[in-house]
């Protein structure tokens, strides 16, 4: 028998996906930071990642986005959700000046 009898098995099959690639927890490491950002700057980090995910939900409502992948579904429910969090953060912000002020004095 001769090298050439068994070339065919050692080919690619185009039909068969690409095995998945180790798990990477980078999500993880993105959530922790993000967790420490809002631990250290409280509301003022809560106002600043719900604006910025407002002026990300509200660019892809405009370009077509209907449904999303967060658990609220519909975007107008997620919009909602931002917007409110957004309000109470930056209603949140004069107490947590306060907050430190009455702990550095």
């Amino acid at each position: 028998m001769s090298a050439r009898e068994f070339a065919h098995l050692n080919q690619r099959d185009p039909s068969v996906a690409d095995p998945p690639g180790d798990f990477d927890p980078l999500r993880l490491c993105v959530f922790t930071t993000i967790a420490v950002l809002a631990a250290l700057f409280g509301p003022l980090a809560v106002a600043l990642f719900a604006g910025v995910a407002i002026g990300g939900y509200r660019a892809a409502r405009r370009g077509g986005l209907l449904r999303s992948r967060c658990k609220l579904g519909d975007t107008r429910v997620v919009l909602a959700y931002l917007w409110v969090v957004e309000v109470l953060a930056v209603i949140c912000i004069p107490l947590w000046v306060l907050m430190w002020i009455r702990v550095w004095s």
